[in-house]
C-alpha cells in the first residue's frame, strides 16, 4: 500500500525530484520549458515554488516525459524513476525454447542461482531426473540427431545439481506419476520395462539426495500451477511452450515463491512420503 504523504511534503518531492531529474539528464530550465512548451518562468516556479500547489497533469505528464522519468516518480506514487515500459522491459525477458527443456539458457539460469533454493514445477517428469530410456523414447522421434546432445544436456544438469550447494524442491501434480506409471496420456506407449527402470532410478536419486532434493505430489483438481522454475530470490521462468518467460522484478518473483509454497504446504504426499508413494505404485507395473 502506497504511504500517505502530507500535500506539502508531496510538493516539495515533486521540486527535488524534477530538478534532480533535469541535472542528471543535463537539461536546462531553458531547454525544459521549449520541450514542454510552457514559459522559462513556469519551469523556474516548478522548481522554486513553495506550498502544497503541484502543477496540472500535463505538465506532470509533459516534464516526466522529456526528463524520461515516470510521473509516478515525480509525484511520489513510485520509488523508481523508470516508466513502467520501461520497468516491464528490464524485468521480463522472453526466450525461444527449444522441444527439449535441456538447452544451455536453462542451466545458466541454474549456475547463476547456485547455493539459492531451486523451486520447480515441471511439464512432466522431471528431465534432468529421466532415465536414457524415456529420454530417448520422448525426444528421438522430434529430435533425430540432436537428441543426443538433449540427453547429454540433461545428465549435465543432474551431475549440476549433485555437486551444488542449491536445495531442489519439485512440486508435481499426483496425475503426472499416475499417468507414468500406468502409461497414460502423455506416456502412452511407453513400455513396462522403461517405466520400472524409471521408478527404480527416481527413487535412487531420491534417496541419495534427500534432503536435498525434496519432491511433492499435490492435488491438481484442488490446486493448479503453470510450469515454473523459481531460482532463489533471483528470478522465475515460465515454460509456455515455444519460449520462457523470465522475470527478474522482485514483487513477481515473491508472487510465485509464495505460490509454490502453497503447493507445498498443501501437498497430499510430502518429501517424505513420496519414495514409499513410489514403490507401491512400482507394484502396479507388470513386466
Amino acid at each position: 500500500m502506497q504511504e500517505k504523504i502530507d500535500k506539502r511534503d508531496r510538493a516539495a518531492q515533486f521540486r527535488t525530484r524534477l530538478a534532480r531529474a533535469m541535472e542528471e539528464q543535463h537539461v536546462s530550465q531553458s531547454a525544459l520549458a521549449r520541450q514542454i512548451a510552457v514559459d522559462r518562468s513556469t519551469v523556474s516556479q516548478l522548481l522554486t515554488g513553495e506550498g502544497a500547489r503541484l502543477p496540472n497533469a500535463h505538465v506532470v505528464g509533459s516534464c516526466a516525459s522529456a526528463l524520461g522519468v515516470s510521473a509516478d516518480w515525480l509525484l511520489s506514487l513510485s520509488d523508481r524513476p523508470e516508466s513502467a515500459a520501461e520497468l516491464l522491459a528490464s524485468s521480463l525477458t522472453m526466450t525461444e525454447a527449444p522441444r527439449a527443456l535441456v538447452d544451455e539458457r536453462i542451466f545458466e539460469w541454474h549456475q547463476e542461482a547456485a547455493g539459492y533454493k531451486i523451486r520447480y514445477v515441471p511439464a512432466t517428469l522431471p528431465d534432468m531426473l529421466k532415465t536414457r530410456a524415456v529420454l530417448e523414447w520422448e525426444y528421438a522421434p522430434h529430435l533425430g540427431r540432436t537428441a543426443d546432445q538433449a540427453i547429454g544436456a540433461s545428465a549435465d544438469r543432474l551431475m549440476w545439481m549433485r555437486s551444488a550447494q542449491s536445495d531442489y524442491e519439485i512440486a508435481m501434480p499426483l496425475y503426472e506419476i499416475d499417468s507414468f506409471v500406468h502409461a497414460r496420456g502423455y506416456y502412452d506407449g511407453l513400455c513396462p520395462k522403461i517405466r520400472l527402470e524409471q521408478i527404480d532410478h527416481l527413487l535412487e536419486i531420491c534417496e541419495q539426495l534427500y534432503p536435498r532434493l525434496r519432491i511433492y505430489l499435490f492435488d491438481a483438481k484442488r490446486l493448479y500451477s503453470a510450469p515454473v522454475t523459481i531460482f532463489g530470490p533471483l528470478l522465475c521462468v515460465f515454460y509456455a511452450g515455444s519460449h520462457y518467460m523470465a522475470f527478474r522484478d522482485r514483487d513477481r518473483i515473491e508472487t510465485f515463491t509464495r505460490h509454490f509454497d502453497r503447493l507445498v504446504r498443501e501437498a497430499d504426499l510430502t518429501a517424505r512420503d513420496f519414495s514409499e508413494h513410489l514403490k507401491q505404485l512400482r507394484t502396479q507395473i507388470s513386466d
